[in-house]
């Protein structure tokens, strides 16, 4: 069976309950991200397996006590997202959002309120001010309403404004709201009757974050890169030379996102930022038809499926150690400034799997950060 065989097997993979558990344990531990949680499955093959190796990575990586979530943690949050009438969604099942699967580092795991058939649908983000002008709220509702009515899910972030002007127009037609709190914390609260009509019309609530979380606010781009993930594109309606706004369609142009805007007055500093997206080469619109005028091209393209998944037995060759010698060369390779995996590889001479082992040992440790484009650096 060839390697493409192989992850098209995966990624219609349904994860068992235990499986799902080791999942939610090894995402919600110490240190480990999206991007770490991938490499530790892709490197060990399975959760479990890598949930047993963890110690040993970080000690050696320089960290001792490591806090890994327990079997008893995981099924607690199972249980409250099952008063919740919530689900975890996981990368590579077939209700997992197929634009975001294709991100770097895309959350292994959703937490999920609501309708399934929504998550799969194309969608396309509407985003914009919270302190919104009447137009700018009347002008998304009508974006939001002809995209749903040519067949497109509207996602955004259940933010005052311009947000929850473009998810109540499209409760008809189907649309996503993606949180940056836990679901059992709404944010802001004004919005609660508008997330329970969003559930009511089966449409869904998504957040990658724990229940109980408060967001605050350092969590709202990791909420807004979602957003965008899920896209074919994203359509900015009033946003100021500073909103947080710009920080989602930034996130599009690096996943290849189409960025649209809607133009405003010069006089209005709440078209600041759109009018220079537009002058920086985004897509001018002024109605749902120029949307998807735009985003026709991109239409029913299948993304490729997630390399990331339990594989069988057999199925991998797994590393479990390198030499001191390799950890001292990586070391030496490293810096503040970002170089590329590839480029470590190079210079050091070793295999590609000591060298993701030992950068996974630094990642738990917290001695690594990773950046835009798969580079790294060290934390000194």
């Amino acid at each position: 069976m060839s390697e493409d065989d192989r992850r098209e097997m995966r990624a219609g993979r349904q994860l068992s309950d235990a499986q799902r558990v080791a999942w939610l344990r090894l995402i919600r531990s110490e240190n480990v991200g999206p991007v770490t949680f991938r490499q530790l499955i892709n490197h060990f093959g399975s959760a479990v397996a890598a949930l047993q190796a963890l110690p040993d990575l970080a000690r050696r990586g320089g960290k001792r006590g490591l806090a890994i979530m327990s079997v008893a943690e995981a099924e607690r949050e199972m249980a409250t997202a099952a008063r919740f009438n919530a689900r975890f969604v996981a990368l590579g099942e077939a209700d997992y959002p197929p634009l975001l699967a294709t991100v770097e580092g895309p959350p292994p795991l959703l937490a999920v309120r609501g309708g399934s058939a929504v998550l799969t649908r194309s969608m396309v983000a509407i985003v914009g001010a919270r302190n919104a002008s009447i137009a700018g709220r009347k002008l998304a509702g009508m974006i939001a309403r002809g995209l749903g009515e040519g067949g497109f899910v509207v996602v955004s972030g259940l933010a005052r404004g311009i947000d929850a002007e473009a998810h109540a127009a499209a409760l008809q037609t189907g649309t996503v709201a993606v949180v940056a709190g836990g679901l059992d914390r709404l944010y802001p609260p004004e919005n609660e009757d508008l997330h329970d009509a969003i559930l009511a019309h089966d449409g869904a609530v998504v957040t990658e974050m724990p229940f109980g979380f408060v967001a605050r606010a350092k969590e709202f781009p990791r909420r807004n890169r979602l957003v965008s993930g899920m896209s074919l594109g994203v359509v900015v309606v009033e946003a100021a030379a500073r909103s947080g706004t710009l920080h989602t369609a930034r996130f599009a142009a690096e996943q290849g996102r189409e960025v649209l805007a809607v133009p405003g007055s010069p006089l209005d500093p709440r078209s600041e930022g759109t009018n220079r997206l537009i002058r920086e080469g985004a897509t001018l619109v002024t109605s749902a038809a120029d949307v998807i005028e735009a985003l026709a091209p991109l239409i029913g393209r299948r993304p490729p499926p997630p390399d990331v998944g339990e594989r069988e037995e057999g199925e991998f060759q797994m590393v479990l150690d390198a030499p001191e010698s390799a950890r001292q060369k990586i070391l030496e390779s490293l810096s503040v400034t970002p170089v590329a995996l590839d480029e470590i590889i190079r210079m050091t001479g070793l295999t590609p799997a000591q060298v993701h082992l030992v950068l996974l040992e630094l990642d738990l440790a917290g001695r690594l950060e990773r950046h835009p484009g798969g580079t790294i650096s060290l934390i000194l």
